[in-house]
């Protein structure tokens, strides 16, 4: 089936259906687009909203967060996980203003040259930013295009030169079209293509897909990874990091120590914290946020 036979039905699909996100309104700009980015990894869209919300009302622009201490990063991205993202997105700001003027670049190479900004952000703000052509492969994208094209269940667990093949050759020729069928096929995932329960149904491609037509066979691929959160170091570092942040000032280590009753975790948490530069130990053995 060519191509260009998807494309309708799904945009109109997401036309009547897609979610009312901030980072998506007519307003936004590509600072707006590109801090969405590296907060939804691997975050829910509706914990996301809110940090979003508060970021860009506090930092407008690259240049407002990059004035202010990498510790004030840290201490904003609040509960979202993975705050080494809030020290990238510092960095990020820092290089805009350093290297672009303050803005946020418009090229695919310029974008990867960012500090932390790999290929999925660079072409994610290229198309929903900048209106391009670019191949956007997030979890929800692979799923429906294994799925719709291969009639697997899931992908695999990375990106393969073929699944990237595939992906480009699905895509619309133009600019325009082709960015709105990224954002669609995206939203496509993240509501009807789900992971678990998919609603084929009411999919506005099911008589094109390779896996319902097939019988919805179970996936047979490499092992997917299950992340856990419950007792492990992330935890321990949470934990750590909350305290740091709720402080007005730099933390004594008996205060650090009560967050966690395993001395040795609640060491190497803190040892990595200080390792990857979210926590600077202090002269007189206190702690604080870089640059506090």
């Amino acid at each position: 089936m060519p191509a260009s036979s998807l494309h309708a039905p799904v945009l109109a699909w997401y036309a009547d259906a897609a979610r009312d996100l901030p980072w998506r309104r007519p307003e936004r700009d590509a600072w707006g687009v590109l801090v969405s980015e590296v907060m939804l990894q691997q975050t829910p869209v509706d914990r996301v909203v809110p940090a979003w919300t508060a970021w860009l009302s506090r930092w407008p622009e690259p240049a407002a967060l990059a004035a202010d201490p990498v510790g004030e990063a840290v201490r904003q991205w609040g509960r979202l996980g993975y705050p080494r993202r809030a020290l990238r997105l510092h960095a990020a700001a820092s290089d805009c203003v350093a290297r672009f003027a303050g803005r946020v670049p418009s090229t695919y190479d310029e974008l990867r040259s960012l500090p932390g900004v790999g290929d999925y952000t660079a072409a994610a703000v290229l198309a929903f930013a900048h209106g391009r052509r670019a191949v956007v492969l997030d979890t929800n994208v692979r799923r429906v295009l294994a799925r719709l094209l291969d009639g697997a269940e899931h992908p695999r667990p990375s990106v393969t030169v073929a699944e990237r093949a595939a992906a480009d050759a699905v895509l619309p020729d133009d600019d325009a079209t082709a960015a709105a069928w990224s954002v669609a096929v995206m939203e496509l995932g993240a509501l009807v293509c789900t992971s678990t329960a998919p609603s084929c149904a009411v999919c506005p491609v099911r008589g094109s897909c390779a896996w319902l037509a097939a019988g919805r066979p179970a996936y047979d691929g490499p092992p997917r990874p299950v992340q856990r959160f419950a007792g492990t170091d992330r935890q321990v570092r949470g934990r750590l990091l909350a305290v740091l942040r709720e402080a007005a000032h730099p933390v004594a280590r008996p205060e650090l120590d009560v967050v966690w009753h395993d001395a040795v975790q609640r060491e190497r948490a803190l040892d990595s914290l200080v390792a990857d530069g979210l926590v600077d130990p202090l002269p007189d053995g206190r702690y604080a946020l870089p640059g506090g």
